[in-house]
């Protein structure tokens, strides 16, 4: 069983409430846009941490993290990208590879809007935690936790902030 915290689009900014959310968790696990290395540092400072880069993410933090990332948790394949879509508007740079060969959990960034949803066609979960930072439109500030055990994906709760 293995506790999980996600959250992308930090922009160089962490709230502190997110790490006290995430003091249960095993690892965490950033969708892109962490905008700066000391924000990556941290997070790996306080928990083990899986990344991949965003688009407004600099040559050095594309040295540290791919921007594709592919991994089994338990029992589940996972993907993490930053620009991926979601289900019936996927992005066409990963659409190929998606379809040939899906994940069993899909994990995007970019948008700014946390959306959970399950992609039947492809018989997979997406996730996307929304945005952890302050640059941006959106008006809360967000994060997941979630369990994952065998083959099961379960106790998600989410972290919403006003901004």
């Amino acid at each position: 069983m293995v506790h999980i915290g996600l959250l992308s689009d930090t922009h160089s900014y962490l709230n502190p409430k997110i790490l006290e959310f995430f003091q249960a968790c095993d690892e965490i696990w950033h969708a892109g846009d962490i905008g700066s290395v000391e924000i990556a540092e941290q997070l790996a400072d306080y928990k083990p941490l899986k990344a991949v880069w965003g688009n407004i993410d600099n040559h050095v933090l594309r040295q540290m993290f791919p921007e594709n990332l592919r991994f089994t948790c338990e029992n589940i394949e996972v993907w993490i990208t930053h620009i991926g879509g979601y289900p019936g508007r996927y992005n066409a740079r990963i659409l190929n590879e998606l379809n040939s060969d899906p994940p069993d959990l899909f994990i995007t960034g970019h948008s700014h809007i946390l959306k959970v949803v399950p992609d039947k066609k492809r018989d997979l979960l997406h996730m996307n935690p929304g945005a952890a930072g302050k640059n941006g439109f959106h008006n809360f500030v967000t994060a997941i936790r979630f369990v994952i055990e065998g083959k099961e994906i379960r106790d998600l709760e989410v972290l919403e902030l006003k901004r």
